[in-house]
């Protein structure tokens, strides 16, 4: 894992577009990631990929008392390839570093295999609510000490 950097925002794009391109149908609109600015994100530090090759990323926001999830991608292909699940365990390792004791995401109420598998990793559903004119899922991982 690494930081991006200005140089892969061509690269970093593409993978969103392609990774929540399937979403658009499940979910009748672009998933907000898609919509992201990836230039300030890359400036700012956020965007954290998986190597040279960008099989993934995941955008880290940490705020007070918790690290925000804000987008996790995995190239389509490459799903069910252990990319989402190590994306996520670098989340919780940088959470532990920044001394973070929690996780936070959103997700689309329609993104059932999504929520899924962050409820396989220890994330629990904190509420449900409309943002933007969409239904959202928020879920939180409180890290043991």
């Amino acid at each position: 894992m690494r930081i991006a950097k200005e140089t892969d925002r061509d690269a970093v794009e593409e993978l969103v577009q392609a990774a929540y391109q399937p979403w658009v149908a499940v979910i009748g609109a672009r998933p907000k990631p898609m919509e992201a600015d990836y230039a300030a994100l890359i400036a700012e530090g956020r965007v954290h990929v998986t190597g040279d090759d960008l099989d993934g990323l995941i955008v880290l926001i940490p705020e007070d008392g918790v690290l925000y999830i804000d987008n996790v991608a995995v190239r389509p292909g490459l799903h069910g390839k252990g990319i989402g699940r190590s994306l996520l365990a670098y989340a919780e390792q940088e959470a532990r570093r920044l001394g973070l004791p929690a996780l936070r995401l959103y997700t689309n109420v329609k993104m059932a295999r999504n929520i899924a598998l962050y409820e396989s990793l220890g994330y629990v559903v904190i509420g449900r609510k409309e943002r933007d004119g969409r239904f959202i899922v928020e879920m939180r991982k409180q890290l043991s000490p």
